[in-house]
C-alpha cells in the first residue's frame, strides 16, 4: 500500500489496484482499506485492476491518527491471526506503557498478541526477563530475540509459520532487522537509533505483506510513536487488563476508581504482588491520563 496504489494478491497472481471512485465518495473518518483486507477486484485491459468491494473484517488493529480535519481511524492491520509487539530491551529503552496500550487494543479487538523483547544481547537474558516476563502469566507469550546474534530467531519463525501476522511497535526497536534475520532474502532497509535523541528513526514507510518461506505472511509496519485508544470508555478498561477482570467484582464499592478507596480488591492485589505494580500504574494512566504515581500502601 503506497501513494494510493494497493497490491492485491489473487490465485492468478498480483494486481496493482486503485479504489473504485464510489468507495471514496462518502465522508471518510477511517481507512477504506487496510493491509490484510479481503477485497473484490475487476481486472482492467492495461493489467491493473480496480477494487470494487471491501469485505467485512473479522478484526483489526486500529489507532486514531491526528489529521488536519480531526482524528482519523487508521487501520494498521486487518484480519490478522496475531500481532507481534516488538519492543527493544535497550536502545531505545522499553516503553511499557505503549506496550500496554497495544495490548488493550488487541484485547478489545480479540487479536492474539505476542510480546517480542528484541536486542536482548544489549542487556542479557536475566535483565530482559526482569522487564518483560510478567506478561507471560497474563496469557501473552514472550519471545526474547537478538537479530545480531540470532537468539530466539528459530522460535520467532515457528510462531509466524502459516499465519497472517503483523510486526508492530515503536520506531528503532529492530522490526526490519528481525525479519532480515528470519528470512535474509527480504533485504529490508534498517537504520540505527538516533544518537542525539535515543529515539528510533522511521525505516519502514509503507505497509506491506511479505510471504514467508515457512508459510504465511508478515507485515512490517511503520514504527509508531503515538498510539491512542479509540471507541473505548475509561470504565471499560478493567475488562482489557486480564489480571483485573476477576477482581473488580470484589471491590467494596460498585463505582470504585481503584485509586484510593478502602476495600479495593485491585489495590489489595497490587499490595499482595498478584498484580504487577507497573501494569497497575499503566491502567491508571490509561484511565485517568494524568495519574503517574500512586500510593498503594494500606
Amino acid at each position: 500500500m503506497q501513494s494510493g496504489f494497493i497490491t492485491v494478491e489473487t490465485g492468478r497472481g498480483s494486481y496493482v489496484c486503485r479504489l473504485r471512485g464510489r468507495l471514496k465518495q462518502a465522508r471518510q473518518t477511517g481507512d477504506i482499506t487496510g493491509l490484510g483486507d479481503q477485497v473484490e477486484i475487476s481486472p482492467q485491459l492495461d493489467g491493473s485492476a480496480m477494487i470494487e468491494k471491501v469485505l467485512p473484517r473479522s478484526r483489526a488493529l486500529v489507532r486514531m491518527a491526528p489529521m488536519p480535519k480531526g482524528e482519523f481511524r487508521q487501520v494498521l492491520m486487518a484480519n490478522p491471526d496475531q500481532i507481534l509487539l516488538i519492543f527493544a530491551c535497550a536502545n531505545p529503552p522499553p516503553h511499557l506503557r505503549m506496550l500496554d496500550r497495544f495490548l488493550v487494543i488487541c484485547e478489545k479487538q480479540g487479536v492474539p498478541a505476542l510480546v517480542v523483547a528484541n536486542k536482548v544481547d544489549l542487556v542479557g537474558q536475566t535483565a530482559a526477563q526482569a522487564v518483560f516476563e510478567h506478561y507471560r502469566p497474563l496469557g501473552y507469550p514472550v519471545i526474547y530475540t537478538s537479530a545480531k546474534d540470532g537468539a530466539g530467531i528459530a522460535e520467532l519463525g515457528a510462531a509466524l509459520a502459516g499465519k497472517l501476522s503483523a510486526f508492530s511497535g515503536p520506531s528503532g526497536v529492530g522490526k526490519s532487522s528481525l525479519l532480515n534475520a528470519l528470512q535474509p532474502g527480504l533485504g529490508l532497509a534498517v537504520k540505527d537509533v538516533s544518537g542525539l535523541t535515543s529515539k528510533g528513526q522511521h525505516t519502514t514507510v509503507s505497509r506491506q505483506l511479505y510471504p514467508l518461506e515457512g508459510g504465511g505472511y508478515v507485515a512490517d509496519m511503520p514504527g509508531i510513536r503515538a498510539l491512542k485508544l479509540w471507541d473505548t470508555e475509561p470504565e471499560e478498561l478493567d475488562g482489557y487488563f486480564p489480571e483485573l477482570r476477576s477482581l473488580v467484582e470484589y471491590c467494596q464499592y460498585n463505582d470504585c476508581t481503584h485509586r484510593f478507596e478502602k476495600g479495593c480488591a485491585v489495590r489489595q492485589a497490587v499490595r499482595d504482588g498478584q498484580v504487577h505494580l507497573e501494569r497497575y500504574r499503566s491502567y491508571l494512566h490509561l484511565r485517568y491520563t494524568d495519574v503517574e504515581e500512586v500510593e498503594i500502601g494500606p
